[in-house]
C-alpha cells in the first residue's frame, strides 16, 4: 500500500491546477465586468446585479462614479447593496426610479439565444425584477458559463415555505431531482424575501420557454431562474478577450 507521503505531490498539483482554473476564471470575469461597466452612459440608473461576477462590475462601476461619473444605482440584493455603499455608490429605491437604463448582471448558464439560468447566489427574484424594469439587461460571464443548451447546472426554483413539500413532487413530476437549498449547519437558505429555494436539477432543457410556463403555473412558485428572452448582450470573458453575444 502506498504512503500517505506518496499522495503529497498528487495533492498538491491537483489544488494548484484548481487555484489556477480559479484565478484564469476570475480574470474572465473581470475583463466581461470591465467592458459592461465602460457601457454606463452619465446620468444613468443602473441595476446593480449579484454574485461574484456582478461584484466586479460594482467596483469597477465604483471607480468610475469615483473620477466624477454621475449615475444613481438600484441593487438587486442585500449583499450588493452593502457591497455598493462601502464604495460608495449612490443608490435609490425602484419605486423612486422604476425605469432603468442598464442593468448588469451574471448567469449560471448562457445558451445562443441568451436564455439564461439564474440563481446560485439566491438573488434570482429581484435579479428578475431590475432586469425587466431596464431598457438594456447586460449579461456579463465566464467563458465556462457559456452552454449550448440550459439544464446542466440546477435551476433554482424560489417558493413560499408553507407550500414547498406540495411543489417539490409537481417539480419531480416534471423530471427534476429537487433538493431545498440548505446552509451548511442545515437550516433551510431564506431569500431577501423570506422564502426558500428548491434547487430543480433538469439535465438537458430542450424547451426552456415551455418549462417556465409550467413552473410559473405552480401554486406556491414566487420565481424561477429561467430568463428568457430578456437579455441583449452577452459579455463573455474568453482567454484575455471578451466576445459578444446578441439577440
Amino acid at each position: 500500500m502506498a504512503s500517505r507521503a506518496s499522495y503529497l505531490p498528487y495533492l498538491s498539483n491537483k489544488m494548484t491546477a484548481s487555484a489556477n482554473e480559479t484565478e484564469f476564471r476570475n480574470q474572465e470575469k473581470q475583463i466581461a465586468a470591465r467592458a459592461a461597466v465602460e457601457l454606463v452612459e452619465a446620468g444613468s440608473t443602473v441595476g446593480l446585479g449579484s454574485g461574484s461576477t456582478a461584484a466586479y462590475a460594482v467596483r469597477f462601476l465604483a471607480e468610475r462614479v469615483r473620477q466624477g461619473l454621475n449615475i444613481v444605482a438600484i441593487p438587486t440584493s442585500l449583499q450588493t447593496q452593502h457591497l455598493a455603499e462601502q464604495l460608495g455608490i449612490p443608490l435609490a429605491a425602484l419605486e423612486d426610479h422604476p425605469k432603468i437604463d442598464i442593468d448588469i448582471d451574471g448567469a449560471d448558464e448562457i445558451d445562443p439565444q441568451l436564455n439564461l439560468i439564474k440563481g446560485g447566489g439566491g438573488a434570482f427574484l429581484r435579479e428578475k425584477i431590475i432586469a425587466s424594469a431596464s431598457r438594456r439587461f447586460i449579461v456579463i460571464a465566464d467563458s465556462a458559463k457559456q452552454v449550448k443548451r440550459l439544464g446542466k447546472f440546477p435551476l433554482p426554483v424560489e417558493v413560499v415555505p408553507f407550500a414547498q413539500s406540495l411543489i417539490k413532487p409537481q417539480i419531480e413530476a416534471l423530471g427534476a431531482k429537487v433538493s431545498l437549498r440548505s446552509y451548511a449547519y442545515g437550516n433551510p437558505y431564506v431569500t431577501d424575501e423570506g422564502h426558500h429555494i428548491l434547487d430543480c436539477t433538469f439535465g438537458v432543457i430542450p424547451d426552456p420557454a415551455a418549462l417556465a410556463e409550467k413552473l410559473r403555473c405552480i401554486p406556491g412558485v414566487v420565481e424561477h431562474g429561467l430568463f428568457i428572452g430578456m437579455a441583449e448582450l452577452a459579455l463573455i470573458g474568453s482567454d484575455g478577450r471578451v466576445i459578444q453575444l446578441r439577440r
